[in-house]
């Protein structure tokens, strides 16, 4: 018998809390509420969800801060799921640890599919892999050897550390500060131009197969994203 996955929602509308526990559960969730931060911090530490859906606008806690606590100590996935659609808001929050942001209104269709991949990507971090395999591209992770289609392609050390980060993050958005920050370090935080031409050299070249042509999804204004194949 499958255990059900504990799902924590915390978020100040109660009409948006009861519609996501009626559309969850019935996929498989448990499904845990809080309405203030405080309080969601607090059922977290009793429920330890596998997941978190978290709204921003909390009446007694900023929601950014509630994902800053929470990460202190877990690595449970965590959603946000907001009014704010600012690009501001979205790379504030996915710096500060979130897996995904999706905007209300939002398609339970379009949740369900953005949990599968979070929970997919918590397991694989959990796991240590050598080989990494999506779609057309096929990485091994110690010979640092990259192919696309069955077929071999050169990458310069940057544009290999570009891909192996977006690996790591399968799925989720990568921002442009974090892959400056990680791949050519603090002091080049201002220069976001470096993102963009590496990330067009390595998407050409990721072009050598029709079936990779999108693999790397812009996330406007915020970053990028590692497409992850069914």
């Amino acid at each position: 018998m499958n255990m059900k996955k504990r799902l924590l929602v915390i978020d100040d509308e109660s009409a948006i809390r009861k519609f996501l526990r009626i559309s969850l559960e019935s996929h498989g969730y448990s499904i845990a509420e809080a309405s203030l931060g405080k309080e969601g911090l607090l059922q977290a530490t009793f429920f330890k969800p596998d997941v978190v859906i978290l709204d921003l606008s909390l009446p007694d806690i900023d929601g950014t801060e509630v994902l800053m606590r929470l990460r202190e100590w877990t690595q449970s996935p965590i959603i946000v799921l907001t009014v704010r659609d600012g690009e501001e808001d979205k790379v504030k929050v996915l710096d500060a640890g979130a897996d995904d942001y999706m905007t209300k209104p939002f398609s339970v269709l379009e949740l369900l599919a953005r949990l599968r991949v979070a929970e997919r990507h918590a397991l694989g971090s959990k796991e240590s892999i050598s080989l990494f395999q999506n779609g057309p591209l096929e990485v091994d992770l110690i010979g640092r050897i990259v192919k696309i289609g069955g077929g071999e392609i050169h990458l310069t050390a940057t544009e290999y550390n570009i891909l192996k980060l977006l690996i790591d993050h399968a799925g989720k958005v990568v921002t442009h500060h974090q892959l400056l920050k990680q791949v050519w370090g603090d002091y080049s935080l201002l220069h976001t131009q470096y993102v963009r031409v590496y990330v067009g050299h390595l998407r050409k070249k990721l072009r050598s197969s029709q079936d990779a042509s999108h693999l790397i999804v812009t996330e406007p204004g915020v970053g990028y994203r590692l497409r992850l194949y069914p």
